[in-house]
């Protein structure tokens, strides 16, 4: 799998980066076991996982398979920070007690001494931006981080993150983009570029329904037919999506390969992004993803794709007349 630099940095990443939303819900020990071997077999290096997703038994089970399934020092490790775990006074959000107190957490339930990308979240409106990123320098001077980024800031939150005085520069944003979701095309995208942020997009294939699989219902084993994922599907379902799937199914029958990755090469290839972060119920799912390594858009497809799922700018992102 190609590498890349992740921003002005001199990380480099696996293309594709594997997710872990899904580890101790829909993924037990063992699948997951499974999907990091296959991830690791085709050349994938980064991990991105976060202290909440199931309660931090995603960072649990991903700690109990370093060294046993793929040696540590193989693999780049992410979790994030800045979501809420508890009720106490620093069981989330993005002050500094709060952040460190989460940081030690993740290590100790991955088992590993230092986070090779820590992520934020999601911005902290009740706490001073300074305040959180001495947070981020503590760890990083302490090596108990390598380097850190964001998620889900919007332009001006990650402009003004990253021209805050501190130490050590952010290096990536992590944020939803997809042929179904291009709004962070208005600011977002250029803010990152201006500033030398990496995209690690997450929901790549629009939360599974640029698959194709809910074209004709929602299947029994999707993630749409599951309580706590069916609204985080039914976003995406509607008749502009539906136009946009029907492109991408259309250009995969020519192309002869599937709509997943023609979704997710356009999303990998597009400016600024570094490696898409797909998240998979079972091996055989990730595999699928996988196989877009091997795929190359054509210019005149891409263009269909961009034309077909373009959208709106207003001021003050449309350029003047």
């Amino acid at each position: 799998m190609e590498q890349r630099y992740l921003g002005r940095s001199g990380l480099r990443v696996s293309r594709t980066a594997l997710g872990t939303m899904t580890w101790g819900h829909d993924t037990d020990a063992d699948e997951a076991a499974t999907q990091l071997m296959a991830f690791a077999d085709a050349g994938g290096t980064l991990i991105d996982t976060a202290d909440v997703y199931t309660d931090g038994e995603a960072e649990r089970i991903l700690g109990g398979l370093l060294g046993e399934i793929v040696p540590r020092d193989e693999l780049v490790l992410a979790t994030k920070a800045v979501a809420r775990r508890t009720e106490g006074p620093f069981g989330g959000g993005a002050s500094r007690g709060a952040l460190l107190s989460a940081l030690d957490g993740s290590l100790r339930r991955i088992g590993v001494d230092h986070i090779d990308l820590w992520q934020l979240h999601a911005w902290d409106a009740g706490v001073p931006i300074e305040e959180t990123l001495s947070a981020v320098d503590h760890a990083i001077s302490t090596g108990k981080v390598r380097y850190a980024g964001i998620s889900n800031y919007s332009g001006w939150q990650l402009a003004t993150a990253v021209l805050t005085p501190s130490t050590y520069p952010l290096i990536s944003t992590q944020v939803e983009y997809s042929l179904l979701e291009r709004g962070i095309e208005r600011e977002v995208a250029p803010a990152a570029l201006h500033h030398g942020l990496g995209l690690l997009p997450w929901a790549p294939l629009g939360r599974g329904v640029l698959t194709g699989k809910y074209r004709n219902g929602t299947p029994p084993d999707s993630r749409g037919a599951s309580a706590h994922f069916a609204g985080y599907v039914e976003q995406h379902r509607n008749e502009r999506a539906a136009r946009i799937v029907q492109a991408v199914a259309t250009a995969a029958d020519g192309l002869g390969t599937s709509p997943l990755c023609v979704a997710l090469a356009w999303v990998r290839d597009r400016p600024g992004v570094v490696a898409p972060v797909v998240g998979a119920r079972d091996t055989n799912q990730l595999i699928a993803s996988l196989e877009a390594e091997q795929l190359t858009l054509p210019p005149a497809i891409r263009a269909a794709l961009d034309d077909v799922s373009a959208i709106e700018l207003g001021y003050p992102e449309r350029p003047m007349p």
